[in-house]
């Protein structure tokens, strides 16, 4: 199985604790900093894609710059490419931890649904 890519903030509790897991199983990963190196607009359109999620579950909806944009109105009328687009120009806005395989892609941390999709 190839190495799953992990985008995270370090100072997030959740994906702190995502690492732990990841860690704990044996799981490797790469870890990418989702500020400092956030996906393009054409990564996260193929995450969003192969996750089967709305899109909304993207969005880091308690993150401050969430309320500063706000993101709660617009995300109501935006297009797919303008949310897409947002999401790609700042990192902070996006939900974390992402985990892929390039196949699954789980978004936030949650130990059950990590063990049905990474064990």
């Amino acid at each position: 199985m190839m190495a799953l890519t992990f985008y995270w903030y370090p100072k997030c509790g959740t994906c702190r604790k995502a690492k732990k897991w990841l860690e704990e199983h044996n799981i490797s990963f790469e870890a990418i900093h989702i500020s400092e190196n956030p996906p393009t607009q054409k990564e996260l359109e193929e995450l969003y894609k192969k996750s089967g999620l709305e899109l909304k579950k993207f969005f880091n909806t308690s993150g401050q710059k969430y309320r500063e944009l706000g993101m709660k109105d617009r995300i109501k009328t935006a297009s797919e490419d303008e949310l897409l687009a947002l999401l790609a120009s700042d990192g902070m806005l996006i939900k974390r931890p992402i985990l892929t395989d390039h196949d699954k892609v789980t978004v936030g941390f949650n130990e059950e649904m990590y063990e049905k999709t990474w064990l």
